[in-house]
């Protein structure tokens, strides 16, 4: 009788518990949802839902960018994904995670299909309640006590688990789904299923039957009746299905899938083992590129291991089908593993047949990093002498560069709106100019490697030296800008940093001419791998991800590139401007001769320039007198349109459009007019709504002018002077990789001085510290001692 009441109990425990196990996914899945709404939001912006999602197959995708236009997708769930550590049981919150991005995709328009392990896993941790309920039944009959005690599990036979889990498993995902108003279907197959022309013809027909309704399938192979893996014992030509890689592979070719997305407890393939000191993760495979990989042991779960992955995966990408191999349980990637290899990001091992010419990014920023060292023992005079020759080339081989900026502007007409074209013009005065600046880097250089900026004598024979060095490897992303490319060149190669060059497709012809005269420059000393123009499809993202090769980032480009470069970057840190809203403050004792001169130069001048006039404030007391009238007048023969702040606003009757923001940078001719009642007014407002690149003041009064220099918290302030002049040629620097608002290392126009950093030199004389305490033999000096003038003649 107690046996029969504990079973019913235990079997009503059982119906009990897996809608208690659906109830935690649900909650799970909701906290997952509104924990990542933004990755929601911005999964749903991302520009390939506009991407026509049709192809035909056959081929390949070639490149990681092409995976947006993937239509069909085949994501395969290994064991140490869906599972968790202890084996007994599934990892609900990871599986949520990839139900959600799963779903995002599959209303998207594509279609998806799941091959998942995890049936095992659940019928182990069901079937081990079901022992330890039974025995404690027996065990309280025999000892009549209440407590338990210890109880050994015996080994579980794997094929009675995936029975026990098979209905848990579904019935999990099922409500998942549903959760994203999507319908699921399980379909079970055996190696049989494939062999069989007709049963692989019937599953074939099922599974286009629910893509055409729009419904998943969630594939696993049949592991209750399914025999053991037999060793080599693939047909010509065909996989077997011995596991849920091949069965996905398999699955993957018969579908004539677009992607298959292969996660595992990796980040992908490796060069050696994971986990060993020198392992680099292999960002591309090709197909007889086996021999570059170690393959370490199986997962803790499972029955395929990595090499049964390269294999599964080499086999669909033979049949057509991209493979990615990818980490799907790294709690910081795997809620958007999945979606990020749609996006194209790197993430994990690409699969892919065609093979660059060149190097990867990878293998440039090793290239620019040894070269780059190489460059920084150069002597002052040698670093001098690349950059006077690439001066030299820049005007002998005036022709070649114009005729490939004339390609360009060919091919941006009407793309590019006309001040991104104007950035875009090279021209000989242009060309003239870069070879001047480029000369004064080279004059500047004598001095900047190895300069000692403080030596101390720590104690006797125990001399300190402080002295400047290259940062390291510099990563400079460009747009529209073909003439930054050998300005940015020049300052690397003067301070003896690496430099990675990421220019816009729009300037593609231009940039690649003139990298090539650049290596042909450092050639004369032997250190042409130092500059690397990167030609690759990689993403600015991903590159901003390269936090092992490169130690600084610098952004030449809109401040939206800007923004996202920010955004973006991994460690890395990013020296420049997200805005270049700058201000002129006219007070009211300005020059009426100087006021429409400068503000003329600082906005019409080069409205698109970052350090172009955005705001002009007016001190109340200049409203309606004939200074102000000027200015009004100039503007309007300019064709500057003219917006209103508030205060500005309310004193007219008929006011131009008010401005929609205080804060705005407009880069063309159009200029907010603001009123002030004070320069401390003034100060206040660039304070609140500048972005501390360059602000003015115009006045005759110099109490007035020092106070607003000394008050303004800015990276420029200038005094009766063009914002214009913020500009790293016009401050003598030669050249500037960019305008740094940051308040730490460079600030300003950065030339070389921002480019190089220190390191500390000490010599001594067997000198331990334990000598120099308490009761030691040495006292610490500290003495100051004089810097050696180096020789720049």
């Amino acid at each position: 009788m107690l046996s029969q009441v504990c079973r019913s109990g235990f079997q009503s425990f059982t119906q009990r518990l897996l809608p208690w196990v659906q109830s935690t996914i649900l909650n799970r899945s909701r906290h997952v949802q509104a924990s990542a709404i933004r990755h929601v939001r911005s999964w749903s912006n991302i520009p390939f839902i506009t991407v026509p999602l049709s192809r035909t197959h056959g081929k390949s995708f070639a490149h990681r960018s092409e995976l947006k236009h993937a239509k069909r997708i085949v994501v395969k769930l290994g064991s140490a994904v869906v599972t968790r550590g202890d084996e007994c049981g599934l990892a609900l919150g990871r599986l949520a995670s990839i139900v959600e991005q799963v779903s995002v995709l599959q209303n998207q328009g594509r279609e998806m299909m799941l091959v998942t392990s995890g049936a095992v896993a659940f019928g182990k941790q069901r079937l081990r309640h079901e022992i330890l309920l039974s025995q404690s039944v027996r065990q309280a009959l025999h000892s009549g006590q209440n407590h338990l005690k210890e109880m050994a599990i015996p080994v579980l036979e794997a094929r009675a688990c995936a029975a026990a889990g098979q209905s848990g498993l579904m019935a999990l995902y099922e409500a998942m789904f549903t959760q994203y108003s999507i319908c699921a279907a399980q379909i079970l197959v055996t190696n049989l299923d494939f062999h069989d022309e007709q049963k692989r013809r019937n599953l074939n027909g099922t599974l286009h039957e629910l893509l055409r309704m729009n419904i998943v399938p969630i594939v696993n192979t049949n592991d209750a009746v399914v025999p053991p893996a037999e060793p080599n014992s693939d047909l010509q030509g065909v996989i077997s299905v011995k596991d849920n890689d091949s069965l996905a592979a398999r699955l993957a070719v018969e579908m004539k899938t677009d992607l298959l997305i292969v996660l595992s407890d990796v980040e992908g393939l490796f060069d050696s083992p994971p986990g060993s000191d020198d392992a680099k993760l292999i960002d591309i495979f090709y197909p007889g590129d086996q021999q570059s990989v170690t393959f370490g042991t199986k997962s803790r779960v499972g029955m395929g291991g990595m090499e049964a992955k390269v294999k599964a995966a080499l086999w669909a990408l033979q049949g057509g089908t991209s493979v990615v191999i990818a980490n799907g349980t790294h709690p910081k990637v795997s809620g958007h593993v999945i979606t990020d290899i749609v996006e194209g990001k790197k993430v994990g091992t690409f699969f892919s047949e065609v093979k660059p010419a060149g190097p990867t990014v990878e293998q440039q920023g090793e290239m620019a990093r040894s070269g780059g060292r190489m460059l920084a023992t150069l002597e002052p005079e040698q670093r001098a002498e690349i950059i006077h020759h690439l001066a030299d080339l820049l005007t002998d081989q005036r022709d070649e560069i114009l005729l490939a900026n004339k390609k360009d502007l060919e091919e941006a007409e009407g793309r590019l709106a006309a001040p991104l074209l104007k950035r875009l013009s090279l021209s000989t005065s242009k060309l003239n100019s870069l070879a001047i600046g480029l000369r004064q880097i080279a004059a500047s250089s004598q001095d900047s490697v190895g300069r000692v900026l403080r030596r101390t004598r720590i104690a006797k024979d125990l001399e300190l030296e402080q002295v400047t060095v290259p940062i390291g490897v510099l990563l400079v992303i460009f747009e529209s800008r073909p003439d930054c490319l050998p300005q940015v060149a020049a300052l690397a190669i003067a301070s003896g940093n690496g430099l990675l060059l990421k220019g816009g497709k729009e300037a593609s012809h231009s940039n690649r001419i003139l990298h090539l005269l650049t290596q042909e420059a450092l050639s004369i000393h032997g250190v042409k791998e130092a500059v690397q123009l990167v030609n690759t499809r990689e993403e600015v993202e991903d590159l901003c991800r390269l936090d092992k090769m490169i130690d600084l980032i610098i952004p030449r480009g809109s401040s939206q590139l800007v923004r996202d470069i920010q955004k973006a970057a991994k460690g890395i840190p990013v020296m420049g401007h997200s805005e270049g809203i700058c201000h002129m403050y006219v007070d009211s004792e300005a020059s009426v001769d100087k006021v429409t001169r400068l503000v003329r130069d600082s906005k019409c001048e080069y409205p698109a320039a970052c350090n172009a006039l955005e705001t002009l404030l007016i001190h109340r007391d200049l409203l309606r007198t004939p200074l102000f009238d000027q200015i009004i007048d100039m503007l309007r023969v300019e064709q500057v349109k003219i917006h209103a702040g508030p205060k500005f606003a309310s004193y007219l009757t008929f006011s131009p459009s008010e401005v929609k923001s205080l804060r705005t940078e407009y880069g063309d001719l159009e200029l907010c007019i603001e009123v002030v009642d004070s320069v401390q007014d003034a100060i206040d407002h660039i304070h609140k709504y500048g972005s501390s690149h360059t602000d003015v003041i115009v006045t005759e009064n110099e109490k007035t002018a020092e106070f607003f220099l000394q008050h303004v918290d800015s990276a420029c302030v200038f005094w009766n002077a063009s914002t214009r002049f913020s500009d790293g040629y016009r401050f003598g620097l030669g050249a500037e990789v960019g305008i740094s608002t940051s308040r730490i290392h460079a600030r300003g126009p950065v030339g070389l001085e921002g480019l190089l950093t220190t390191k500390w030199l000490l010599r001594g004389q067997d000198h331990v510290v334990s000598d120099f305490s308490e009761h030691g033999s040495l006292k610490y000096l500290h003495e100051n001692l004089p810097i050696p003038q180096r020789n720049t003649n």
